[in-house]
């Protein structure tokens, strides 16, 4: 096994194996000069927090990021993203997405670096290693291709990492998981490494016929963003189980995703939560017949 590993590695190497960008020119801008403008105006824009980031001055373990196209969650990114950019650098960027299909095993990863509009995004294989021989994390590859929750946050990830590409480092994990133990135990073992900083790609609620999910007669968008903000303060509060909880007849895409998040950032030492912004898609078309919510928080 260690030798099919090691050869599996090799091979990555030598002939320079890469996850292909797959959403470009779907859910943001598939041109270089087109996208870097697109990134900065979801932090000036009317959504994002105003400006670009200033100089790196603090410590966080972990944001939570929307993941649907930059005109619709690209402010709520910007926001997550600012505190990435004024944050240590670390030295590897956990991104836990959700598996939308529900195909394949519980946690995977991919070992293969990935393609980027920016260019190449390293993963960190020897990290990727250590993890998998301490928890039920797998190789998939597969599942990786028709994913887009971790392929939207690469760009971003980037724009503020501006100056340390070469540096960069990512492990992509996708979640498919509903058993809580289960996830709380594997955030726990994520939590026990240095040097890391989790991003949790996650919207928040889907509403409306389009979703299936219609959760109140009266007051749609108000009641909607009361049950958003219920969420978000039991995720700031590092809540994990009262959050598996409530959002289990909820429509929060990344639900199972954010309680791994929680359990690896309280590991990590992170006290609490921070709200940073919430708005919709209904926000952004200024119809709620059919929107999603979009939270941005971090962990400090």
């Amino acid at each position: 096994m260690i030798f099919f590993q090691l050869s599996f590695y090799i091979l990555l190497e030598f002939f320079d194996i890469m996850r292909k960008a797959v959403f470009d020119g779907q859910f943001y801008e598939s041109d270089f000069e087109k996208l870097d403008e697109q990134i900065d105006r979801c932090f000036t824009g009317r959504f994002g927090p105003g400006d670009l980031p200033v100089k790196r001055h603090k410590k966080i373990y972990g944001v939570i990021s929307p993941h649907a196209g930059y005109m619709f969650s690209g402010g709520g990114m910007a926001w997550s993203y600012k505190e990435i950019a004024e944050a240590e650098f670390a030295k590897t960027y956990v991104i836990l997405g959700v598996n939308h299909a529900g195909f394949g095993r519980k946690f995977v990863c991919s070992l293969e670096d990935w393609e980027s509009v920016f260019g190449a995004v390293k993963v960190d294989r020897d990290f990727a290693d250590k993890l998998m021989k301490k928890s039920e994390l797998k190789v998939d590859e597969e599942t990786h291709i028709r994913e887009h929750s971790i392929e939207v946050q690469l760009p971003f990830l980037q724009f503020v990492n501006k100056n340390k590409l070469k540096e960069l480092r990512i492990l992509p994990i996708l979640v498919n998981c509903d058993d809580y133990e289960e996830l709380k135990k594997f955030g726990e073992v994520l939590g026990g490494f240095k040097d890391v900083i989790v991003i949790v790609s996650s919207d928040f609620s889907h509403v409306g016929k389009n979703y299936g999910y219609l959760p109140f007669r009266y007051n749609l968008k108000e009641s909607v963003y009361e049950m958003d903000k219920k969420a978000m303060e039991l995720v700031s509060k590092l809540k994990s189980k009262e959050f598996f909880d409530f959002k289990k007849d909820k429509t929060i895409c990344g639900g199972n995703v954010i309680v791994v998040g929680i359990e690896a950032v309280k590991k990590m030492g992170s006290k609490s939560g921070r709200i940073l912004h919430y708005y919709s898609s209904g926000d952004v078309v200024e119809d709620y017949k059919n929107f999603v919510g979009y939270g941005s928080l971090v962990f400090e």
